[in-house]
């Protein structure tokens, strides 16, 4: 005959671990605030790092390798500005990103699940996504500048600065040449 299981005991109740407790001298409402600029930027960075790996594997014709290098390199930069703006959320004491479907929401990059991008359009696109991340960039700067975030407002300026340098790559590459090279 089978012997019954011993009825399970419920398992102690553990108690919520503490909101996190910062540092900071920033006022309540700005907390808030800044991270929600932050957050976005977060789940920006990650569709236009996706976006821009998509392109970097999918990448064809006579300027593959340039362009290959060219995204994988972007795409690297992206991605490096993620841990540190999340990191910058968590600092303030706020909630960051927990989740793809979170991402989703929050990015305002467009994804591309097109078969076939030209190059040409790989490029441009990438343009004007970096164009959309340095103005959400300034926006949150602004938004860090008003509360008085200098150390925020400073990983900003340096990503902006980052950001406009892909863009200004982006832009030559998609130039057109002449027949005197230029």
């Amino acid at each position: 005959m089978a012997k019954k299981p011993a009825p399970k005991t419920p398992a102690p109740k553990i108690k919520a671990a503490a909101r996190l407790q910062t540092q900071t001298d920033l006022s309540g409402n700005a907390i808030p605030e800044i991270a929600e600029a932050l957050n976005g930027l977060v789940a920006d960075s990650y569709g236009l790092y996706t976006k821009t790996k998509n392109f970097h594997w999918h990448v064809s014709g006579p300027h593959f390798r340039d362009y290959h290098l060219l995204f994988d390199e972007q795409a690297t930069e992206i991605f490096a500005t993620i841990d540190e703006l999340a990191e910058r959320v968590r600092k303030l004491g706020a909630r960051t990103i927990h989740s793809i479907a979170e991402i989703a929401r929050l990015q305002s990059i467009k994804d591309n699940d097109k078969d076939f991008v030209s190059p040409g359009d790989m490029l441009i696109e990438l343009m004007n996504d970096n164009k959309q991340v340095i103005k959400r960039m300034r926006a949150a700067h602004e938004i860090a500048d008003k509360h008085g975030d200098v150390a925020t407002a400073s990983i900003l300026e340096n990503f902006i600065d980052a950001a406009e340098k892909r863009n200004w790559f982006l832009f030559e590459a998609s130039r057109t040449g002449t027949d005197s090279g230029h």
